[in-house]
């Protein structure tokens, strides 16, 4: 099954939009942040769906995934 790629583009380009770590790529954000909003409870939408993948993804350690696309956004 391969990965979504519109959402992996999003979690590179989507910037949080409040709190501690407000305009940090969701990419980027620390994984006991995410650890913290999976214990809490998701935001519903978008944003709710972002963490929770971006959550996903470093549960698992498949940080890889946005490598490619981090490179090419920040060498645009």
């Amino acid at each position: 099954m391969e990965p979504d790629k519109e959402i992996l583009k999003a979690l590179v380009v989507y910037k949080m939009p409040y709190g501690k770590y407000k305009d940090w790529p969701i990419s980027r954000l620390p994984e006991r942040y995410l650890i913290w909003f999976h214990n809490q409870g998701f935001p519903k939408g978008k944003l709710g769906t972002l963490l929770a993948t971006m959550y996903e993804i470093k549960l698992n350690g498949l940080e890889h995934l946005l490598t490619p696309l981090e490179n090419k956004r920040f060498h645009e």
